[in-house]
């Protein structure tokens, strides 16, 4: 039985080689494979960090206040995010932990 890694867990500087890859193709990238490996990233590590929010929130701690519903992040607000870090640390960076700095970045919660 072959081991999968969680959605969120590949590396930003993998992530990131496979964006520009695909950005490289143009329109012929949404039939790849790797677009969905991508979204599939995105999606998983954004589901698992408001997962993760809601027990902060029921905490009374929590870590961002995005609003109700989906975040209207777009994939270069993601990608943005990834190119912050400096790349000498995208190795071991992944995919959730941007996608958790991009909504705490993005949606700071109001001072207490």
């Amino acid at each position: 039985m072959p081991l999968t890694a969680a959605p969120g867990d590949m590396t930003v500087a993998t992530f990131l080689s496979k964006a520009d890859a695909l950005r490289a193709r143009g329109p012929l990238a949404l039939m790849s494979s790797d677009y969905s490996l991508l979204k599939g990233e995105v999606t998983g590590a954004a589901q698992a960090y408001r997962a993760r929010l809601r027990g902060e929130q029921a905490a009374g701690r929590p870590s961002s206040c995005p609003p109700a519903g989906r975040a209207p992040f777009n994939s270069d607000d993601v990608i943005g995010q990834m190119r912050t870090y400096p790349v000498g640390a995208r190795g071991q960076t992944t995919v959730a932990t941007a996608v958790a700095d991009l909504f705490r970045n993005r949606y700071p919660c109001p001072a207490r």
